[in-house]
Order: C-alpha cells, then sequence, then structure tokens
C-alpha cells in the first residue's frame, strides 16, 4: 500500500509541475527590466477607458472581456506581459493564454496601480 501511495504522489508532483496552465509573476520593477530589454510585448487587459487614461508606451489593448475571441490573434512564440490596473485581470488573462499554449506569459503583479514608468496618453 504504502508503494502505491508514494506512486501516486510522485505521478501528481509530475503532472502538477509540467508548467501546463502556468506563468511568471513579476514586481513593476521586474516588469520594467523586461521592457527595456525588448524581451516582451506588453499585453494591457483594461478597458479602452481605463488604458486611454494612460498606458505603457507600446502596450497592445485586448480587454480581459474579449481575450478570450482574440487568442489567435496573438502569437504563442511571442513573450508577452500581461498587465491590468491592479494585477487581478492580468492574472486572470495570464492563466487564460497559459492554458491555451502561450508559454511565455509574465503577469505585472500590483498593475498600474504600482507602474512608476513612462505612460502615454
Amino acid at each position: 500500500m504504502k508503494k502505491y501511495i508514494i506512486v501516486f504522489f510522485a505521478i501528481f508532483l509530475l503532472v502538477g509541475c509540467t508548467g501546463v496552465g502556468s506563468y511568471q509573476d513579476v514586481s513593476v520593477d521586474e516588469a520594467k527590466e523586461l521592457i527595456a530589454s525588448g524581451e516582451v510585448k506588453v499585453l494591457d487587459v483594461r478597458t479602452d477607458e481605463e488604458f486611454s487614461a494612460g498606458h505603457i508606451p507600446g502596450a497592445q489593448l485586448i480587454p480581459l472581456q474579449v481575450i478570450d475571441g482574440k487568442l489567435s490573434e496573438l502569437d504563442k512564440n511571442t513573450k508577452y506581459l500581461v498587465v491590468c490596473r491592479s494585477g487581478n485581470r492580468s492574472a486572470q488573462a495570464s492563466t487564460l493564454l497559459a492554458e491555451n499554449g502561450f508559454e511565455n506569459i509574465y503577469n505585472m503583479t500590483g498593475g498600474m496601480n504600482e507602474w512608476t514608468g513612462e505612460i502615454n496618453y
């Protein structure tokens, strides 16, 4: 019996650690480094109104409410930094992207509330 429990636990860990459906949380400072290096494309999942009130330069707007219908417009080989106002909607969008085969997803925790970098209007 003990042997079966160990095997079950090992399989559980293996399946749980495959990276399917996962993304990486990054701080605002780490996000700035990723942007400065040119490694990521910024994906803003806020509303049109929030985006118009100020966004990270070069960010692409795809509101969370419509992102599932826009997945085919995104490149699965691109590294995306996903941002929103506070980090909650971007986490939801990051999960959705990861579950749909996007492997290089970074969620900016703290969102635009904590962003201290350049902003376009």
